[in-house]
């Protein structure tokens, strides 16, 4: 069955598994927490492997699955990162007739009728959540909601507003995180203006990221190199660089579908309506695509995540550089 928020909230305890995936990976770790401590699973009854372990692990998968807890607590097995290639595996855990624990599915952005999806949205007894990014109007809740629950702030200037909408909302552990920032920043005065935003930039490196971003997709490849460096030397993290891309690329995606841009920051306007006349739909699908190989190389090759992302970066850009002279062409 499909789930929204107020089905996971009051039927987690009842569901024998779950899947939560979406574009969203914050959120999608949001659920997932929240079911760990709604089912009040203790850490020696939480089996957690990720989706590339499942061969190799599993016959201690199923035993943990289908045994009981030594001292009668809920146990939970938790399998990150899966895909399609994992549902026959993972249907035969879920309906496996000893299963003792309940399962937990994360996944990123899965298709209508995969085979994850098709499971566990066709039976009564398991549940698909998808996790979809904030639009403008439920990332405006969530900041006036986070910025008044954890530092009583009421008040939010109309720019400053408008401005983190426009950088933040693709993955809810980032917004979240920069919120806690700025009410720290922010502090007594009790009031977010725009200058407050700006000067709390280096520390979410949304400024640089930014510079990436469009220097990327313009095809600007010495500035591309040049603000990935800075990104690096902030300590930015390659797994969340790759967020960034994949959330990018999404919104040029759904702007080049649909022909409407999505809301944005002035500054940067100009430079997404250049990029969406110099990618075509199926380039920006190749791009996805390779971004969740990436995402799956770091995880797995053990090679440098550095290296990787830098080598990714240039060859993205040399490419974006070809789509710009062709398109002039």
């Amino acid at each position: 069955m499909k789930w929204r928020d107020a089905d996971f909230k009051n039927g987690i305890e009842k569901i024998k598994a779950v899947l939560i995936y979406g574009q969203d990976a914050g959120l999608v770790d949001e659920y997932s927490d929240m079911a760990i401590e709604k089912l009040g699973i203790a850490k020696d009854c939480l089996f957690a492997l990720d989706s590339d372990e499942l061969r190799e692990k599993q016959d201690a998968l199923f035993a943990e699955a289908c045994s009981p807890s030594m001292f009668g607590d809920r146990k939970m097995v938790m399998i990150s990162n899966a895909g399609d290639s994992d549902a026959k595996l993972i249907a035969d855990l879920v309906t496996h007739s000893g299963l003792c624990a309940t399962v937990v599915i994360t996944a990123g952005d899965l298709r209508t009728g995969g085979g994850l999806r098709t499971l566990f949205e066709g039976a009564d007894d398991l549940a698909a959540l998808a996790c979809f990014s904030d639009d403008a109007k439920t990332l405006t809740t969530l900041i006036r909601n986070e910025l008044s629950a954890s530092a009583g702030i009421h008040q939010i200037t109309p720019d400053a507003m408008e401005y983190m909408v426009a950088h933040l909302g693709g993955d809810r552990g980032i917004t979240r995180g920069f919120l806690a920032k700025i009410a720290l920043y922010v502090d007594d005065k009790r009031i977010v203006e725009l200058s407050d935003v700006e000067k709390c930039l280096p520390d979410t490196g949304a400024a640089d990221m930014d510079d990436f971003l469009y220097s990327l997709t313009a095809g600007h490849i010495q500035q591309t190199m040049r603000a990935l460096d800075r990104l690096f030397y902030d300590n930015k993290e390659s797994n969340m660089l790759i967020r960034m891309l994949i959330m990018h690329f999404k919104k040029l995606q759904n702007a080049v579908v649909n022909g409407q841009l999505p809301r944005l920051f002035w500054k940067v306007e100009d430079k997404f309506k250049r990029a969406m006349k110099i990618w075509p739909e199926s380039e920006i699908t190749n791009v996805l695509i390779r971004l969740n190989e990436l995402e799956r190389q770091l995880r797995t090759t053990g090679m440098p995540a550095e290296i990787l992302m830098r080598d990714f970066a240039l060859k993205l850009s040399l490419r974006a550089a070809k789509l710009s002279t062709k398109r002039r062409n």
